[in-house]
C-alpha cells in the first residue's frame, strides 16, 4: 500500500455516507484516549467498548463507501490516507475537556449529545434504499440506543448531583451545545439522499433531538442553551486546529509502515 494520500469520489451518496462513517471513526478515536485514564474502571470498560463500537460503525459505513465509490478502495484507506480536509465528520474532535485526558462532564455530555442523534440518523438509516447501509443500521441502532442510555445517565447524575459536578455540566454545555447546530445543517447532497431514500436530510432530525435532549436536560436540572448563530463546518471539510493532531495521531502507523499488518 501507498503512503501516498488518497482523492476520493465526489458523488453524492459517497459524500453523504463519508459525513456518517468519520464522524463516527472521530468520536470513537478521541473516546479511545479515556482508555486506562477513566475517574473508575467500570467507566474505563464502558467507553472503551463505546469508542469500539462507533470505530466499528465506522470500518461498515467506510467499507460501503469504497464499494459505491467504483475506486477499489477499502476501509483502511478511507481512514487513514486522507488529507484533513477530506474528512467530512461533524466537528467532533474537540479534546475531551481542557485537561488531559479530559474532563469527564464534557465527555458525557458530547456521548449524550452524539448518541442521540445517532440513534435518530440509524433508525431512520433502517428504512435506506441502500440494502447494505440499512443493514449496518439495523445492527448500529442497537449500540447508540446503549450509548445513550449510558451517557444520559451520567448526564442526570452529574447535573443533579454535587455542586462541582453540576458546575462542571454547566461549563461543558456552554463549550458543546453551539456545536450541536452542525448536526442540522444540510445542503445539495442531503437533499440528493433524501430524495433518493438513501437517508434522511440531517435538519430532520432537529426537533426529535431537540425533545429528547431538553428532556434529559430538564431531569439533569440543566438549563437549555439558546440558539446560537455560530455554526461550525467540519461536514464541509473545515474542522477546528484540533482535527491535524488527532489524524496525526491516527495516519502515522500506516504511513509509516504501509499496508502492515498484526
Amino acid at each position: 500500500m501507498s503512503t501516498s494520500s488518497i482523492q476520493v469520489e465526489q458523488a453524492p451518496s459517497v459524500q453523504y455516507l463519508l459525513r456518517l462513517g468519520d464522524t463516527a471513526l472521530i468520536l470513537g478515536q478521541r473516546l479511545g484516549e479515556w482508555c486506562g485514564h477513566a475517574p473508575v474502571l467500570e467507566e474505563d470498560i464502558a467507553l472503551a467498548n463505546i469508542a469500539l463500537d462507533l470505530i466499528g460503525q465506522a470500518r461498515a459505513v467506510l467499507t460501503r463507501v469504497g464499494q459505491l465509490g467504483g475506486q477499489g478502495l477499502h476501509e483502511d484507506q478511507l481512514a487513514f490516507l486522507r488529507e484533513e480536509r477530506d474528512y467530512r465528520n461533524a466537528t467532533v474532535e474537540l479534546p475531551n475537556g481542557p485537561s488531559r485526558p479530559g474532563d469527564f462532564a464534557f465527555t458525557v455530555l458530547r456521548n449524550a449529545m452524539m448518541a442521540t442523534w445517532f440513534r435518530l440518523m440509524w433508525e431512520r438509516l433502517r428504512e435506506s434504499s441502500d440494502a447494505e447501509l440499512a443493514a449496518i443500521a439495523g445492527k448500529a441502532v442497537k449500540e447508540a440506543r446503549y450509548h445513550q442510555q449510558h451517557s444520559a445517565d451520567w448526564v442526570v447524575r452529574l447535573g443533579d448531583g454535587t455542586d462541582e459536578s453540576a458546575r462542571r455540566m454547566r461549563a461543558a454545555l456552554d463549550t458543546l451545545w453551539r456545536y450541536g447546530a452542525e448536526l442540522f445543517e444540510s445542503d445539495d447532497v442531503d437533499s440528493w439522499a433524501a430524495a433518493n431514500g438513501l437517508g434522511p436530510r440531517w435538519d430532520a432530525l432537529r426537533e426529535p433531538w431537540l425533545a429528547e435532549m431538553r428532556e434529559m436536560l430538564s431531569e439533569a436540572n440543566l438549563p437549555m442553551p439558546a440558539d446560537t448563530a455560530f455554526r461550525s463546518t467540519g461536514k464541509r471539510g473545515v474542522h477546528t486546529e484540533h482535527m491535524g493532531f488527532i489524524l496525526s495521531d491516527m495516519q502515522y502507523l500506516q504511513r509509516a509502515y504501509p499496508g502492515g499488518v498484526w
